[in-house]
């Protein structure tokens, strides 16, 4: 099983709108995709800087599931999430694979 992880840092500013759009619209037009068949939103609780910040977790079966993913859903998922919060986070990306 393969765990993409997308971790973000937000402005406390917007912080309250981020997480509501996270779990109203993003995160579920992202399971909507069919390409996962799991995800989490999780909060970090020892943050360094002055942001806020989450990592939106999504698990799927293989790498190659993921990589058509990418390929043809999350270049319009990540451009309507830079339409709604553009300069106002920052985020960076990881592959995981679960081994237990």
């Amino acid at each position: 099983m393969i765990l993409y992880n997308v971790t973000s840092s937000i402005e406390p500013s917007v912080a309250e709108e981020w997480l509501d759009y996270m779990r109203s619209t993003h995160m579920p037009e992202v399971m909507e995709t069919g390409f996962f068949i799991k995800s989490q939103l999780c909060r970090l609780l020892n943050e360094e800087n002055d942001g806020i910040t989450y990592a939106a977790q999504y698990y799927c079966l293989s790498v190659e599931q993921l990589e058509q993913y990418q390929e043809l859903c999350a270049p319009a998922l990540r451009a309507d999430m830079e339409k709604h919060f553009a300069g106002r986070y920052v985020s960076f990306r990881t592959v995981l694979e679960v081994v237990e």
